[in-house]
């Protein structure tokens, strides 16, 4: 009666979270993959086409075209932020070990941007990054570089690189912390020894600090890649729904959203399509993610 009574106890814990990732995870999925199958006109489902929607996507014009170029610039944004945001992250991590002059302080405000709402931000940016009124342009024509003030998010040059520089400095809390916490467990014994052996900082960072937090990489890689590639609300806001200007910040996220459920400048709209770019995307980054934390972490036990 007793294992009865606790089963049931168990089953009550268990089930709403079961329930909700079931309704609102595995039936997305599972739907996508099927959908992904068949020939949509609107809302109304078609004849089933096998591959035919996967096939569009990647090597039918003006798709193909299309599906390069988000995916290339999500590549991009991966890489920029790998050096913005982790280095960054790694860095004030660093920092704060050390204990610099404000570091309590300064524990709490570099993490401050990541609490607040995506939405919250990149308006805050757009407003920074205004061509007119935007403090960024004002501070520049303050301090004499008025010919280097520019509409950031208004030509092809500049808008992706604005919208990852948001983008970093909205997330460059999250790294931080976790680089953080993966240097206070560095044992003191070891960090004392090195110092005795040399002054070097960068010695230390590079031989000491670096393959001891190894875990801590691990997490923030992996995080950033499948982040990097599902990224949506800020480009969305900042530079529009078609990856505005002229295509130079589409990313996958978009074109999927503008393909499945259309736009203001093309109502048409393709759920078979839009499925079979979501699958594609989610087997791409389940295979990459799955292989790279694979081997970061045969890497750590190697260490």
């Amino acid at each position: 009666m007793a294992l009865t009574g606790r089963g049931l106890w168990i089953t009550a814990l268990i089930a709403p979270p079961l329930a909700f990732v079931a309704l609102f995870i595995v039936y997305p999925i599972v739907a996508a993959f099927a959908y992904a199958f068949y020939d949509w006109q609107g809302l109304l489902r078609g004849e089933f086409v096998w591959f035919e929607n996967f096939h569009t996507v990647l090597f039918v014009e003006p798709y193909a075209s299309r599906t390069l170029n988000a995916f290339s610039h999500n590549i991009f944004v991966f890489f920029a932020l790998m050096v913005l945001q982790n280095g960054l992250g790694f860095l004030l991590a660093y920092a704060l070990w050390r204990e610099l002059p404000g570091a309590r302080f300064h524990r709490v405000a570099v993490f401050l941007p990541v609490v607040l709402s995506t939405i919250i931000v990149a308006y805050l940016w757009k407003l920074f990054l205004h061509p007119l009124f935007g403090v960024i342009n004002q501070s520049l024509r303050g301090v004499g570089l008025a010919d280097v003030a520019q509409p950031w998010l208004g030509q092809e040059s500049t808008a992706l690189w604005a919208l990852v520089i948001a983008q970093a400095w909205h997330m460059v809390g999250f790294p931080t912390l976790v680089f953080l916490a993966g240097m206070q467990r560095i044992p003191t014994d070891i960090v004392d020894a090195v110092r005795m052996e040399t002054q070097s900082e960068w010695v230390k960072i590079t031989k000491i600090v670096w393959p001891l937090v190894a875990p801590s990489a691990t997490v923030v890689f992996v995080l950033l890649f499948v982040g990097a590639f599902n990224w949506f609300e800020l480009p969305y806001i900042m530079a529009g729904l078609d990856g505005s200007p002229y295509g130079s910040t589409d990313v996958l996220g978009l074109y999927f959203y503008r393909t499945a459920f259309g736009n203001v400048s093309a109502a048409h709209q393709d759920f078979g399509l839009g499925s079979a770019l979501a699958v594609l995307m989610f087997l791409f980054i389940a295979a990459i993610a799955g292989f790279v934390t694979a081997k970061l972490r045969a890497r750590e036990i190697q260490l």
